[in-house]
C-alpha cells in the first residue's frame, strides 16, 4: 500500500454536492478511501455520491448546526464503520466592497465559513479521539483560501473569514497534540477555480467596477499567478489527499498553499 493511498481510511466531506467538495470525495474514493458527502444541497448530493460508486454515501447536513453534525458524524461510523478523515470544505462567499458592506450578508458567511469550521473540528476530535467513538486518530483538512493571505479587493469579509479558518487550524493542532488526541490539523489555500463560486466571483468583480468584462477579471487573476493560470479541482483534490495521507503524518498546523504561486 503506498503512504500517498488512502486505503481503508473512512473521510467525511463537507459541501461535496459539487465543485471542491466534489472533486474531493473522488479523489478520496480513488485513493481507496470510502467517504461520506455532506451537503444542503440534498438532490445534487445523492446524485454525486451514487456517481462515485459503493464507496460513497450523502447524508444532508447544514454545517452551522451541532445536531446536524452529531448526526453526520454518527452516520458516517454506522455506515462506513470508523471515521478518521474529516475535509472542512462548506464555505460561502459575499463579494462587496467595504464601503458596501451588508451586515446580514457578514454574518451569514461567519456562521458557514468559521463556525461551520470550528463545529466540524469539535465533533471530528470528539469521535477520533482515543476513547471517541471512531477512536483511532485521523486528519483533519480546512479550505481557507489564497485570500488568506493576499489584499484582493472586494473579498474583504470572505478573507476574513478564511483568515479566521487559518488560525483556527494552527491552535487545533497544537490542542490535538498537547491533549494527545492523535488528530493531525492543516488546511490549504486554494487559488480561483472555475467552479461555481468561483465564476459568480470573477462576474461580481465586473460588477463592483474592478473589471470592465469577465475575461478581464479572469485575466487579472492569471497575471498575478506565476505558473500562469487558473487552478483546477483536481490540483486541489490532490494536494488535500496528500494531507489526508500518511506521506504527511508528520505534518500538522500548517497552511498550504495551492494557488499557483499567487499568494507568495
Amino acid at each position: 500500500m503506498s503512504i500517498y493511498g488512502l486505503e481503508g481510511r473512512k473521510a467525511l466531506v463537507t459541501g461535496g454536492a459539487r465543485g471542491f467538495g466534489a472533486g474531493i470525495a473522488a479523489a478520496f474514493v480513488k485513493a481507496g478511501a470510502s467517504v461520506t458527502l455532506a451537503d444542503v444541497l440534498e438532490k445534487e448530493g445523492a446524485e454525486t455520491a451514487r456517481s462515485l460508486g459503493s464507496k460513497a454515501k450523502f447524508v444532508k447536513m447544514d454545517v452551522t448546526s451541532d445536531a446536524d453534525w452529531e448526526r453526520a458524524v454518527k452516520q458516517t461510523i454506522a455506515d462506513q464503520g470508523g471515521f478518521d478523515l474529516l475535509v472542512n470544505n462548506a464555505g460561502i462567499e459575499v463579494t462587496s466592497l467595504v464601503i458596501d458592506f451588508d451586515a446580514d450578508k457578514l454574518r451569514k458567511m461567519l456562521d458557514v465559513n468559521i463556525v461551520g469550521t470550528a463545529l466540524g473540528m469539535k465533533h471530528a476530535f470528539r469521535a477520533m479521539k482515543p476513547g471517541g467513538p471512531a477512536g483511532k486518530g485521523g486528519a483533519v483538512i480546512n479550505i481557507a483560501s489564497v485570500a488568506a493571505t493576499i489584499a484582493f479587493p472586494a473579498i474583504a469579509g470572505y478573507s476574513g473569514t478564511k483568515s479566521a479558518v487559518d488560525r483556527m487550524t494552527r491552535i487545533a493542532a497544537m490542542e490535538s497534540g498537547k491533549l494527545g488526541y492523535g488528530v493531525r490539523v492543516n488546511c490549504v489555500y486554494p487559488g480561483l477555480v472555475a467552479t461555481t463560486m468561483g465564476i459568480q466571483l470573477a462576474e461580481d468583480i465586473v460588477k463592483v467596477g474592478l473589471a470592465p468584462d469577465m475575461q478581464a477579471a479572469i485575466a487579472g487573476v492569471v497575471e498575478q499567478t506565476p505558473l500562469g493560470r487558473l487552478g483546477n479541482v483536481e490540483d486541489m483534490a490532490d494536494a488535500i489527499v496528500f494531507l489526508a495521507s500518511d506521506a504527511a503524518r508528520f505534518i500538522t498546523g500548517i497552511g498550504l498553499p495551492v494557488d499557483g504561486g499567487m499568494g507568495m
